[in-house]
Order: structure tokens, then sequence, then C-alpha cells
């Protein structure tokens, strides 16, 4: 099956993208996501306790099951701005 995973704040810094399709199993679940990110930068995973999640724009956790088609998007704290 196949996701689109939207990246936010430091999460598209890391990464460098703001999405991408990503392939994954029949009954794959949110953490086969965080999983497969950690592989590529090990440093992402500090956020996962802080992180917010969604699926759909739905609030979810690392067990939400996925299905064929879902939007994920992972969203730490934003933190800064510009001071007035």
């Amino acid at each position: 099956m196949k996701v689109k995973v939207k990246y936010f704040a430091v999460c598209h810094e890391m990464l460098d993208r703001d999405e991408e399709d990503m392939e994954l199993p029949e009954g794959a679940v949110l953490m086969d996501i965080l999983k497969r990110l950690e592989e590529e930068w090990p440093e992402i995973a500090e956020y996962y306790e802080i992180m917010q999640m969604s699926v759909n724009w739905e609030y979810a956790t690392e067990q939400t099951v996925l299905s064929d088609g879902d939007e994920v998007a992972l969203i730490p704290p934003v933190t800064g701005g510009k001071d007035v």
C-alpha cells in the first residue's frame, strides 16, 4: 500500500523534504514509518515522544493502523520565531 507522509518543522529540515509517498506492507502502523525514517536519520528519534502525529487530519498514535491512500503528518513542537 502507499501512504503520503508530510514533514513539518525540524522533520522537514532533517529530512530535506516536505513530503513523500511511502510504500508499506498491508497492516502497517504509524511506527513502521518512524522506524524507516530512523534508519535514514537516527537523530529524528529524539523527537518521537514529543511529536504530534496525524492520519487523515486526525490525531494518531504510533500504533494507528494505516490504509492505502492515507495522509500522515509528522509535526514536532515548533519553537522560536521572530521577536518584535
